[in-house]
């Protein structure tokens, strides 16, 4: 029987100016913005979306900026740290990049046997590269990173909790993940156990909880196949107790939302279909995108909006 979840599909984050993101993550990152619309429950807010080419699931991203937006503080019940993906000759290449653009980056660390690196975007968004070659995903090789230094996609991601033992049981028996490895107070779990999988839950028993604002992140959404499997994965849920919402359209995924036990907002998404229904591949996320319900206030959210555009001249 296949899975109902096999990974992670995409991150979502609050961030501050809408242009400096775009500039972060497009420029210093190389991620290609695949898709610029709104946030479908505050449409006077950008949505963005980050990833691969095509924004293929587990590569992507995204971001709700809200300009003026205070900083958020880091701690339990929150997912605190986004690994992405890179070639394992590449940490030091990224370690000169990003000193190149004065941004503050750790040392080269070790976790479960793998190198990695630390810093945070301008938000204080908590972000992380990891070596490895594990990872058969090429990024996106068209951008002005090279291709075999691009991030290919999400490693994983580490949950900040008090306690792991609800979180764990909602993984391993809801949601096919299994148990890999413990690494001091690092609990590691995957489907697969491979690169855009992983979930780390970092027990922090007497942490202070988190204050969501720019630079934290505000839901880990995690793949399912198609509308039928997510359903299935909603009854499941729902008769073990969990709070699920009605499935909502993103237009690019279908979507239900549950908290997990320790307080971080999960989201089970589709696979299908994609980023390219309403845009030509060459040309994604170049024109503002708007669901139906919108485009008859297309004119007033246009005004709404700050203008925002991606240029990459001064990030090559």
């Amino acid at each position: 029987m296949k899975p109902l979840i096999t990974g992670i599909h995409h991150i979502t984050a609050i961030a501050g100016d809408p242009q400096k993101n775009i500039d972060f993550y497009t420029g210093v990152l190389g991620l290609r913005l695949v898709k610029k619309t709104i946030n479908f429950d505050a449409p006077d807010v950008y949505h963005f979306y980050f990833g691969d080419e095509l924004g293929r699931p587990g590569t992507v991203f995204t971001t709700f900026p809200f300009k003026g937006a205070r900083r958020g503080v880091k701690g339990t019940g929150e997912l605190t740290y986004t690994a992405f993906s890179i070639g394992k000759d590449s940490l030091e290449y990224w370690i000169d990049r990003l000193r190149k653009f004065g941004i503050p980056v750790s040392d080269i660390q070790s976790r479960f046997g793998e190198k990695l690196i630390r810093f945070e975007d301008h938000d204080g968004m908590g972000l992380e590269l990891i070596a490895n070659d594990q990872d058969d995903r090429k990024g996106w090789p068209q951008g002005h990173i090279a291709a075999e230094h691009s991030i290919k996609g999400f490693y994983g991601a580490t949950l900040n909790l008090r306690s792991k033992d609800l979180t764990e049981i909602l993984l391993l028996d809801h949601m096919n993940y299994r148990f890999i490895a413990q690494e001091g107070d690092r609990y590691r779990y995957g489907t697969e156990g491979k690169p855009g999988d992983i979930v780390d839950i970092r027990i922090d028993k007497s942490g202070n909880r988190g204050m969501q604002s720019a630079g934290t992140v505000h839901h880990i959404a995690f793949r399912t196949e198609n509308e039928a499997s997510q359903l299935e994965m909603q009854r499941i849920l729902m008769e073990h107790g969990y709070g699920v919402t009605e499935v909502r359209d993103r237009n690019y995924f279908k979507s239900i939302y549950f908290r997990e036990p320790g307080g971080v907002l999960f989201e089970i998404a589709t696979d299908e279909p994609g980023f390219a229904i309403d845009e030509e591949e060459e040309s994604l996320g170049e024109l503002l995108k708007l669901p139906d319900w919108a485009e008859p206030s297309r004119s007033r959210i246009e005004q709404l909006l700050p203008e925002v555009q991606v240029n990459l001249e001064k990030y090559v």
